[in-house]
């Protein structure tokens, strides 16, 4: 009997973290609409929850579990506005004031409920990824407030301590409030800026979940989806923003290829040599749709519509041989006047030697040998490996797979870039013989 008692428990814990990862980030946003204090926010709907956890395996799951919860914060709510009038009551001046929010708080509160979401929700997404903001805040308050993540699992993800990922969430938090940074969508010219902030941080997201930065798994799956489903709703919440469904698309697309990135033992397998059987076709499709829509929205193409759209030519392509490596050079170029960058020259350098040989992609990688910001950057010796090695200049390409295994802090990444070093060193031995 104590068994099956320990059983239910569990499972509605189950329910409860399901529940909580679905609708944390609606409720966070609707409190934040109405206290105007991201960090109190997050507290009342933390206390939803930690109610949710001591009454949900006596009573059961509610029918609608994001309703209790909401309704639950509210009454924190207002709790929380009466304790704090009380406090102040020597006060007169900041009693009325705070009785007349007090007023208007619980009037919004009861509506709550009922509200449009969407634009709390958009509103939330602008906020937790507010250029005020370092980066690497903006990446964790996002996962914390709209992901559901625990701290814990933030800092796992990203292999940081807690304790500094955790700082990183209350500096952010307390840094929004100092600065005061409206609830709001911003408006005009500054929408544009707002906008990139928070389509980098999703894509930091996928990225760090497509291509792990350390570690010992080459991919994090939890992240890619999780970036996803932002990406995706964001794209929902601002239809008529061409970069939103550019980067909803190139995501797809990437994502589509996961169950073929990887070997038996989780060794990387790069793009011209994965089985494309094994590429998710639904994901592709969906991606390839997200571009359609990037496009009839007209204008100038953006920098995740133009990666996209060399994401669709991989997604075409049924075998390699196949890859229109020619439109690929195109969109690079455009993409590199439209953002400047080492990294995209890099992708570039790539993209012409598959084009028009290895020498002429060597041609371009040997401009960036002395940039600054791609002197740590692993992939830029392990690109000039695979073009020396394909111009049968081994004993370089193996010198440039062992510097790029140097400087990768993934323990995947530095396997198979030592085992290509090591292929380089026998294709030298076998060039001697003969």
């Amino acid at each position: 009997m104590v068994l099956s008692v320990v059983v239910t428990t569990t499972d509605t814990h189950r329910a409860i973290d399901a529940v909580w990862r679905i609708e944390s980030a609606r409720i966070i946003a609707g409190l934040t609409r109405i206290v105007r204090d991201v960090g109190l926010a997050e507290e009342l709907a933390q206390d939803a929850l930690i109610a949710a956890l001591q009454q949900w395996p006596e009573s059961g799951v509610p029918d609608n579990p994001g309703a209790w919860l909401m309704a639950t914060a509210k009454h924190r709510a207002i709790d929380h506005f009466r304790r704090n009038a009380l406090l102040e009551r020597k006060h007169p001046e900041i009693v009325r004031e705070l009785e007349s929010k007090q007023e208007m708080a619980v009037a919004d509160l009861h509506t709550a409920i009922d509200d449009e979401v969407g634009d709390d929700l958009l509103r939330l997404i602008f906020i937790a990824c507010h250029p005020v903001l370092s980066t690497e805040a903006r990446v964790a308050l996002t996962l914390r407030l709209l992901g559901g993540l625990t701290t814990e699992e933030i800092a796992r993800a990203f292999l940081a301590p807690e304790p500094t990922i955790a700082q990183r969430i209350v500096r952010a938090k307390r840094t929004l409030a100092d600065e005061h940074v409206p609830f709001e969508v911003p408006r005009g010219p500054e929408l544009a800026a707002r906008l990139a902030s928070v389509l980098e941080v999703i894509y930091l997201v996928f990225n760090e979940g497509y291509s792990a930065t350390a570690g010992d798994d080459w991919m994090r799956p939890a992240l890619c989806e999780e970036a996803l489903r932002l990406g995706r709703v964001l794209a929902e919440l601002a239809p008529k923003e061409p970069e939103a469904h550019g980067l909803v698309a190139l995501m797809e697309i990437q994502a589509s290829r996961s169950g073929a990135r990887t070997g038996p033992s989780g060794e990387p397998i790069l793009l011209l040599d994965q089985n494309r059987a094994l590429w998710d076709q639904l994901l592709i499709r969906r991606g390839l749709a997200a571009l359609e829509r990037a496009e009839k929205l007209g204008g100038a193409r953006g920098p995740y519509a133009l990666q996209g759209a060399i994401a669709a030519c991989h997604a075409r392509a049924r075998l390699p041989a196949e890859t229109d490596w020619t439109r690929i050079v195109a969109l690079y170029e455009e993409l590199g006047q439209l953002t400047p960058s080492p990294i995209v020259e890099l992708n570039r350098a790539v993209a012409v030697a598959m084009a028009f040989g290895p020498a002429a992609g060597l041609q371009i990688i040997d401009t960036l040998v002395s940039e600054p910001s791609l002197k740590a950057y692993h992939l830029l010796p392990s690109v000039r490996g695979d073009f020396l090695f394909k111009l049968g200049r081994f004993a370089e390409a193996q010198a440039e797979f062992e510097r790029a295994a140097s400087l990768t802090r993934n323990a995947r990444e530095r396997d198979f870039l030592f085992n290509r070093g090591q292929a380089c060193a026998a294709a030298q031995q076998n060039t001697s013989r003969s």
